[in-house]
């Protein structure tokens, strides 16, 4: 059975590429482009990873990532948090509200690929 991973993310370039990316891989890809219900979608889907932009309309990565993670039943799930901006203010704030993993754009295929299988290793 494929791993199931959602991308929470706005850019509709980003989407494709990183959907296709991921699908072509094997997994099973569920997408979600705003922050306002975003926390709402993870607890219906049950992803087995997020992949989760900083700056989304609504409400920041962050903001999500803190209520995911005091969230029982979903707190548990690996993060990928992907951002345009990467000054090491957002990598420690993504640190320190609990993300797994943190990732600036642009990104190689291969890296983001590899970073999911690295976080999905049991």
């Amino acid at each position: 059975m494929s791993k199931h991973v959602l991308l929470i993310e706005d850019e509709p370039n980003i989407i494709e590429a990183v959907s296709f990316l991921l699908s072509r891989d094997g997994w099973t890809v569920s997408t979600h482009a705003n922050g306002h219900d975003a926390v709402d979608v993870v607890k219906t889907k049950r992803p087995d990873l997020l992949v989760l932009d900083v700056m989304l309309p609504g409400r920041s990565g962050f903001d999500i990532l803190t209520e995911l993670r005091a969230s029982e039943g979903i707190a548990e799930i690996p993060v990928l948090m992907l951002t345009a901006r990467g000054q090491a203010k957002d990598r420690e704030m993504a640190t320190r509200l609990g993300a797994t993993r943190f990732m600036t754009k642009p990104f190689s295929n291969s890296e983001i690929i590899d970073v999911l299988h690295e976080m999905s290793a049991p």
